[in-house]
């Protein structure tokens, strides 16, 4: 018979950043155990718990038994089998024996072909066991595999010393209303757990039937024994305490949280409005990362004095609770302000020969060695621009001074974010500011660009330095490893270039970025390899928008130095591939390609005296008929235009290649074609490469 199983290890407080991965990390070990020994149905439900004080999982739809198992088993080749007078062999009553089928006899076996040989086989109905029996196998295993951050030893009562993450005092296994007899960690199964630490006052709780688990801890224990339940229930509460304000709870922090209560109450804290003089992200940092607490901000994102706090009691009486969680505030807010205010007695110019006592790497020198080849790099690409090269230097030189500051000694999170702040209080000018926490983005994936172009200026060299720099003294990606973030980098390169529509050649911007290791030691130009991963950066990000392989292809595989407007040819092809014509037109693009790839002798221009054939006539008269259309389209950037002026070559193109011998015996006609189909060739890839739309 089917039942819902229940399987619960119940201990003392767990990690919490590791909580949820324990906890789906056991339910997926037990589901999988038993799935593979055919304890499932095909509709089984798993549903993993997790609180600080245990880790459950509840099975639906178990069998008591596993089915029993048809087993067609190999004995033994008929060569080995049998003697020469055809009998049975020695060694085949031993291997009977050992399979515990001594009494078999060769009328009992099959005889089938065995690949080149013929062996002897052996099936029969293997009976299913019992639940108890692979369950105690499959826990074992895994909670031998969980992925625990740091083992701790301890010592049961009858004095064994056993290893797990915490301490666990009870084991609970039950199958609907039975309980199942296992044993783990020194620990024998039975139908009790224990409810929350406070509120259910300490005693034991039975859980009558495993399908009541939940439902039994929710009401008697006052524990959510789901982490995405507790989760679920932090964000209402604090949605409703928030009121007309914004709640500030990114999920790393809801997930964190909802990992430390088992019973989330949300209450209102306060701290003074004299700490609002305090930039707000410094506020708002070490109240998340120290306290776990959650901010409040006014509709326009300005911080408010209020904030919220999730208590693991529940009370009609919360003042000692609230006036503890705020008592324990203000000391943090008060090392934020004075931070703050002994950060503005230096500016940040003054900071910079600090940097000069800062490592970057010991092959590449040190910070102030870097911010020398960052000004010089900004200062490049703003001219390339036509920028305020003034602005790009003064940025770019004060971009990585707030790292000597003591707020972001303390708080590495807030560089760039404080430089901005310091810049503006030493009165430099707002772009130069910006430029201080700017050139960090994008910081992650979908993160905004900059907004200015002092900021644009200074991240492009910022990130070519470092592609460039990191690359050369041998520390490019290996594998999943990019201990330099040199993806984020090139990715965040490609995007500035693309999204801001950039006029820069991938090239110049490479050539500028070498220029400024000039007489580095161990410096390796890595130039074409930094570039051919910038493009591949490139690749994943337009797959990412949408783009199918292939249209991305027949726009990269050109290695395009500018790629500005790269979007726009994609949407070009994109409209082109939609046509009629295009994958005729692709796939005699791809023949034309591969026609020329094995001509060796120098083509020259078409002769019209040596157009002999009705259909290249045709073809060279259609392709000087549009190719100023092209011309025009192209030049004015109009690349659907350009392709689709092209389809119509269709029909001439085809009657081409049907009609016509390109690799003619005369010297000078096939020449005369060859350049013919250079002509169209050149002429249908200005916008993409339209035959890798065949591929």
């Amino acid at each position: 018979m089917n039942q819902t199983l229940l399987v619960e290890l119940q201990t003392e407080e767990l990690p919490p950043k590791a909580l949820v991965k324990l906890g789906a990390a056991f339910a997926a070990g037990i589901a999988n155990g038993l799935k593979a020994r055919d304890f499932l149905e095909a509709d089984s439900v798993v549903t993993p718990y997790a609180t600080p004080r245990r880790l459950a999982v509840s099975i639906t739809k178990v069998r008591a038994t596993s089915p029993d198992k048809s087993i067609r088993e190999k004995v033994l080749p008929v060569s080995v089998a049998l003697d020469k007078d055809g009998n049975p062999s020695a060694p085949l009553s031993k291997k009977l024996a050992a399979l515990g089928f001594p009494e078999l006899r060769i009328a009992d076996l099959e005889r089938a072909q065995d690949g080149k040989a013929e062996s002897f086989f052996y099936t029969y109905t293997a009976p299913g066991s019992a639940l108890a029996g692979g369950l105690q196998d499959v826990l074992a295993d895994t909670v031998a595999k969980l992925p625990i951050p740091k083992v701790m030893s301890y010592q049961r009562p009858d004095g064994a010393t056993v290893q797990f993450v915490r301490p666990v005092h009870l084991l609970l296994a039950l199958f609907g209303e039975q309980v199942l007899p296992l044993t783990l960690l020194g620990l024998d199964a039975g139908r009790q757990t224990m409810g929350h630490r406070f509120l259910s006052h300490g005693q034991a709780i039975a859980i009558t039937h495993a399908d009541q688990y939940a439902a039994i801890l929710e009401n008697e224990g006052k524990v959510l024994a789901g982490a995405e339940a507790r989760k679920e229930s932090i964000r209402k509460q604090l949605l409703e305490k928030a009121g007309s304000d914004q709640v500030l709870m990114p999920e790393s922090l809801l997930d964190e949280v909802a990992a430390l209560v088992e019973w989330p109450v949300v209450y209102e804290c306060r701290f003074e409005e004299t700490f609002l003089s305090v930039p707000q992200e410094c506020l708002i940092l070490t109240m998340q990362t120290n306290q776990k607490y959650f901010a409040l901000t006014d509709a326009e994102g300005k911080l408010r004095s209020r904030f919220l706090i999730v208590s693991n009691i529940a009370t009609d009486d919360p003042q000692h609770i609230v006036g503890g969680n705020e008592r324990v505030v203000r000391p943090r807010l008060s090392d934020a302000k004075f931070f703050f205010e002994q950060d503005k007695k230096k500016t940040l110019e003054s900071r910079l020969p600090q940097l000069a006592n800062v490592v970057y790497h010991n092959k590449l020198g040190t910070q102030a060695e870097r911010t020398e080849r960052v000004t010089k790099l900004a200062s490049a690409i703003a001219k390339r621009l036509g920028y305020d090269v003034a602005l790009a230097e003064r940025g770019a030189r004060l971009a990585k001074a707030d790292l000597l500051t003591d707020m972001v000694g303390e708080f590495p999170e807030l560089q760039g974010i404080m430089g901005t702040y310091y810049a503006r209080h030493d009165g430099e000018a707002d772009e130069v500011a910006l430029a201080a926490s700017e050139h960090y983005q994008p910081r992650f994936a979908g993160d905004k660009l900059p907004s200015t172009n002092t900021g644009v200026v200074v991240a492009l060299a910022d990130k070519l330095e470092t592609l460039v720099g990191i690359w050369a003294i041998g520390l490019q990606p290996t594998g999943e490893k990019d201990p330099f973030a040199l993806r984020r980098h090139a990715l965040g390169v490609m995007r500035m270039l693309v999204e801001k529509r950039l006029p820069l050649a991938i090239s110049e911007l490479l050539a500028d970025a070498t220029n400024v290791f000039a007489g580095q030691a161990a410096f390796k130009d890595p130039r074409e390899e930094v570039g051919a991963f910038m493009l591949d950066r490139l690749r994943g990000m337009l797959r990412e928008r949408g783009f199918t392989p292939n249209e991305v292809e027949a726009v990269l595989a050109q290695n395009p130095d500018r790629v500005d407007d790269v979007v726009g040819r994609l949407e070009a092809v994109q409209a082109f591939a939609a046509l009629p014509e295009s994958a005729s037109l692709a796939a005699a693009n791809k023949r034309i390609t591969n026609i020329l790839k094995k001509t060796d002798a120098a083509i020259g221009s078409v002769s019209q005296d040596l157009l002999q054939e009705e259909a290249e006539r045709k073809l060279a008269a259609a392709i000087e008929r549009v190719r100023p259309q092209v011309d025009a389209a192209f030049a004015g950037g109009d690349f659907a235009g350009t392709l689709k002026t092209l389809a119509q070559l269709r029909d001439d193109v085809d009657a081409f290649f049907n009609d016509v011998m390109v690799m003619a015996e005369d010297q000078l006609l096939r020449n005369n074609r060859l350049a013919l189909l250079s002509s169209l060739h050149g002429m249908m890839n200005r916008v993409a490469d339209i035959s890798k739309l065949a591929a």
